[in-house]
Parts: C-alpha cells; structure tokens; sequence
C-alpha cells in the first residue's frame, strides 16, 4: 500500500465528520502532536511500532473506521515479518563469497615462496659458473673461458578477482491475486481499505478467473477447496473444518486468526 494512505484515510475521516484535532485528543487521551504525526505518517515521531498500533487502533475506533485493518495494514508495509510468517513470493539470492580484500598501506607484502625459491637457485647457479670459469682459466692459458651470461629470474604479478554481488528481487507494490476452487468453496475477499471484492459468495470450479490487485487483501475461506495465485506463485491452502483467514500482500501470505476475518453475510 502507499506510505500516504493511512494517514490520508484517517485525516479524511476526521475533516468529513468535521472534529478538530483537539476533540480527539480530549476523547482518546492521545497528545495532539502524536494524532498529527498519525495523520501525516511522521512514524518517527512517534515512541515505537506498540504505541503506534495502539494509537492507531485507538484513533480508528474513535472516526468510525475498521481499526483491524488499518493496523494490519501498518504491520504489512512497516513491520518486517518474521521467517514463519510469510510465504516467500522470489527464491532468496545466493550469497556471495566476499571479494579478497587488498592490503593498504605502504608496508612490505609477504613474499612469494616460489617466486623466492627460483631466484635463490638462480643466484646459486650463476656463482657456480663464475667459480667453475675462474679455475678453467687459472689451469689453461689456451682456452679463454666464454663471458657468463646474467640470469635474470622474472616475476609475474598477481591478479585479484573480485566476486560480483547480485541484488535480490523487489517485490512489486501491488498484489496480483487470482483463486481456483477445485469445489464449492465460499470466499470472502475485502481489501485493507474496507473495499469488499468477493461479499461472501460461493465460487466453484469451472468459473471464469478473476485477477484481483490491491495493495493488501484480507480473505476469508470457509474451506480448502482452493488454490491461490499471488503474483504468478500458486499456493495451495490446507484443508480445515474452520474457516480460514489470510493477509495477503506483494510480500506473501499471512495466517490470521478468526478474530480478524472480515465481515461478509
């Protein structure tokens, strides 16, 4: 859901029943400051997520609104869900190995030990001959020794590789929600904002499909005869003698409990 519609909806609320902030501060015990931050999505200014769900809830209530989901809509697109919570929509991205770092500064780098090696031998050799070329020539006035020529051992630098990190998929604002009842099923579909989709109707299998788009649903099933598509991933719902009733949003699917299924005849 948009960052502005919380507090566009409560402050739309409040200016059409036409109260000033005062009589809300008055009737809730909510500082005036903390109901103008509510309505102006200043979350900082607020003491932490608990107070801002009270305050919500409490400020909700008073206009009239459905204070359940206005705080679930908070929860969703402000409170980060925990790993059991959600239904993965995109396959976590592997992690990468971090890249090698350089070592700074002007201090000595650490020796190659065979880079090291050969040119020791090299110098070992190269005194050999000499030694070996003064004794030829000390023994024999016929025959000049050959000049020696200088080895030379030649290192070749090391390249660093550095690994390529790959940003994980965002997930889109909207959720894109489509239902396929494999049997008579009822379905109960209202968006956060109190829009209701789906009034409380039977859907059954063979029925042209509908793809629904809000940014959060709440949905209420009274059975498990149905599978689910959101945002192109297809979830399947567990059978229950109760009914069921989920959140759902660009981020996933949430379990609810009962006390928060929608109203639907």
């Amino acid at each position: 859901m948009h960052v502005a519609e919380i507090g566009a909806m409560l402050r739309e609320a409040r200016m059409r029943a036409r109260i000033d902030v005062s009589e809300i501060e008055a009737q809730t015990k909510i500082r005036a400051k903390y109901l103008r931050a509510l309505e102006n999505e200043e979350w900082d200014l607020l003491p932490g997520p608990t107070y801002v769900k009270s305050f919500l809830r409490t400020y909700a209530q008073a206009l009239g609104l459905d204070a359940r989901l206005i705080v679930e809509q908070y929860r969703l697109n402000y409170e980060r869900p925990t790993e059991h919570e959600l239904v993965p929509l995109a396959p976590s991205s592997t992690r990468s190995r971090p890249a090698p770092s350089r070592r700074g500064g002007s201090g000595p780098r650490r020796p190659i030990p065979g880079i090291w090696l050969a040119a020791g031998g090299a110098v070992v050799l190269v005194i050999f001959l000499v030694v070996l070329g003064s004794l030829g020539s000390g023994g024999s006035k016929h025959h000049p020794t050959t000049p020696l020529k200088t080895v030379t051992a030649v290192t070749t630098p090391r390249h660093h590789t550095h690994a390529v990190t790959t940003p994980p998929p965002t997930a889109p604002a909207y959720a894109s929600l489509q239902l396929r009842p494999t049997a008579a099923v009822y379905v109960c579909l209202v968006t956060s904002l109190g829009h209701k989709v789906l009034n409380g109707v039977i859907l059954s299998p063979g029925e042209p499909e509908t793809v629904h788009r809000a940014h959060v649903f709440i949905l209420t099933l009274g059975n498990g005869d149905l599978t689910m598509k959101v945002n192109g991933k297809v979830m399947t719902v567990p059978q229950s003698s109760t009914p069921l009733t989920y959140a759902v949003s660009s981020h996933g699917r949430r379990l609810l409990p009962a006390s928060d299924a929608p109203n639907c005849p």
